[in-house]
């Protein structure tokens, strides 16, 4: 059954269940996830991925358990980041919209204002690399920055994309048609429609699309905005990640090509129809010949006007006639 694993619990558990017994929040452990510190296997019965037993135990194995664990997917804000490079808020912001910190995650506060959160494990190092003293101890920041953000250059969005691709890239391991439609993601469908021309291909690859964290119901502000961070905006960066669908989508065709649908079988004709695979033409009939009117009857011949007939007279005469003889003829008595 679809959702359902196909694995028994105590092989392998479900993400929730596995962030409760390494003691992490559930943010906190899709992170560790995409870093790549906590290893996954598929569900065989398609509900997502799942947790071995024996990766489990290695983690809670190794040293520091589980506090290192937290420290390395620990997140910081600006303010908190600003602290750890010991700079001020403003410089920390001018280096992060310059491309030279890169944001990990983002959520909206309540005044719709898009919050990037990065790793400390990250700017810890950031600040220990000599090459980078200039720019965090400098008394003012260099030019180039300076002119960037006069610009309104902001390579946040960009740098935040960039690094959901190689997460999504990562969880799809060695099946091509996930991997390009983990590149697929980061594009409009119209660039996607134009890249993959085929529309069975285009079809597997939406079956392929990896599960996207959920940012509020669909069509809410939230949502919206995360459907606009999700999607590569600038052209070279378009140009970028085209090619590498092109790329991604030309190794998967040679590895595993999409079957092409058989055609649909033709209806079974109904009892009302004839068995027969094509009808027979209907002959066309000779139109009937239109009825000639039947001829009208002769006018009967006028009889010529009379006082009276011939005929009334004559047996009226003899009538009378025949009554006086016959009065006659009698004997007187």
């Amino acid at each position: 059954m679809s959702g359902t694993s196909t694995q028994p619990d105590w092989l392998s558990c479900a993400p929730s269940r596995a962030a409760r017994e390494l003691g992490l929040k559930r943010g906190e452990f899709d992170l560790a996830v995409n870093l790549g510190l906590i290893r996954t296997v598929p569900d065989e019965g398609g509900g997502g991925r799942r947790v071995t037993r024996a990766e489990i135990e290695r983690l809670r194995a190794a040293d520091g358990f589980p506090d290192e664990l937290r420290r390395r997917v620990a997140t910081v804000g600006t303010t908190e980041g600003a602290e750890l490079l010991d700079v001020t808020p403003t410089r920390f912001t001018a280096l992060a919209r310059h491309g030279l910190l890169v944001p990990v995650r983002y959520y909206l506060n309540r005044y719709r204002t898009v919050v990037w959160l990065y790793l400390a494990e990250e700017l810890e190092q950031f600040a220990a690399e000599e090459s980078n003293a200039p720019l965090l101890t400098g008394p003012r920041t260099p030019a180039e920055i300076r002119e960037g953000q006069k610009a309104g250059l902001d390579r946040r969005p960009r740098n935040w994309r960039g690094r959901q691709v190689g997460f999504l890239t990562r969880q799809a391991g060695d099946d091509p048609w996930a991997r390009a439609a983990a590149v697929a993601c980061f594009l409009d469908p119209a660039d996607v429609a134009d890249v993959v021309a085929d529309p069975h291909e285009r079809a597997h690859l939406d079956r392929c699309r990896p599960r996207l964290p959920a940012h509020g119901a669909p069509g809410s502000p939230a949502a919206d905005l995360a459907e606009t961070l999700m999607t590569a905006s600038e052209p070279d960066e378009v140009a970028w990640f085209r090619a590498d669908l092109a790329h991604t989508l030309e190794t998967a065709r040679n590895r595993r090509p999409v079957p092409v649908p058989a055609p649909r079988p033709a209806p079974r004709p109904t009892p009302q129809q004839a068995p027969t695979p094509q009808q027979a033409p209907i002959p066309q009939l000779a139109p009937a010949p239109t009825p000639r009117p039947a001829p009208e009857p002769p006018a009967a011949r006028p009889v010529p006007p009379t006082d009276r007939p011939a005929h009334r007279e004559h047996a009226a005469s003899h009538g009378l006639l025949g009554w006086l003889r016959r009065r006659t003829r009698r004997p007187a008595g």
